[in-house]
């Protein structure tokens, strides 16, 4: 019998036919059989061509530091965080995968993901791979979780369970790249319920695109901590740098 992910290769192989991919990078369309232009793939920076904060992964751009400014303000509820690249390297990509409906680019996300953070995330030994959720009303405006095609994707590559049914948010909030640091705490307050909380899963891996103060996987790992899991980890796309 075929397995899922050797069905998903297939399927993949003959739609890139019909509908070729798109450069993650630049947007243009690349030859049968790649996935980014190599010039545009060697522009992005990855987050750890620079020391990183041993809690949630930025870099350390200051002192001897282990923790970068944020984390030193104040800790955080997750155990761990990884992030592949640095924001500002990939911000027009991240733009087009989360708002323009570039979907195909989380296969070539998770390529890189498996490739660059493959033996750290396997030495978690996580137990499901859990997206941020979306509220209801804004992806079905949307038509899509970015986060939820992300942990797709990578759980395909790495074959790690993806759960969308632990929890879910309740509450719509402001887009959080307009508040600050204390308002998104506020505006975060009561947004995750648990779904489920007869799973127990004692490693998770929370995944989303972009990692900036760590406000939204704290709320939501305060929440799974107190239902089904004992260790939470957090991995994002990219990461921004501390202010």
């Amino acid at each position: 019998m075929i397995s899922k992910k050797r069905a998903y290769d297939l399927y993949d192989k003959a739609a890139t036919i019909l509908f070729p991919r798109h450069c993650p990078f630049c947007d243009k369309i690349v030859s049968f059989g790649s996935m980014a232009h190599e010039e545009c793939r060697n522009k992005a920076e990855y987050a750890d061509s620079h020391e990183t904060c041993i809690k949630c992964g930025k870099p350390l751009l200051y002192g001897n530091s282990e923790y970068c400014r944020d984390c030193l303000k104040g800790g955080h509820v997750f155990d761990y965080g990884l992030s592949l690249y640095n924001y500002r390297t990939v911000s027009g990509s991240i733009y087009r995968f989360k708002y323009e409906g570039r979907q195909e680019y989380a296969d070539f996300y998770a390529v890189e993901i498996e490739r660059h953070l493959g033996a750290k995330i396997r030495a978690l030994k996580p137990d499901a791979l859990i997206p941020v959720p979306m509220y209801k009303g804004k992806k079905n405006k949307r038509g899509y979780n970015q986060a939820e095609v992300l942990a797709k994707a990578i759980g395909r590559r790495m074959g790690i369970p993806v759960r969308c049914d632990i929890i879910t948010r309740v509450r719509d909030t402001t887009p959080m790249k307009q508040l600050s640091a204390s308002e998104r705490h506020v505006n975060l307050k009561k947004a995750f319920n648990i779904k489920q909380n007869d799973v127990k899963l004692k490693n998770i891996i929370i995944i989303d695109d972009i990692y900036t103060t760590g406000s939204t996987v704290d709320h939501m790992t305060w929440q799974l901590k107190r239902g089904p899991a004992s260790s939470v980890y957090v991995l994002t796309l990219a990461i921004g740098q501390t202010v």
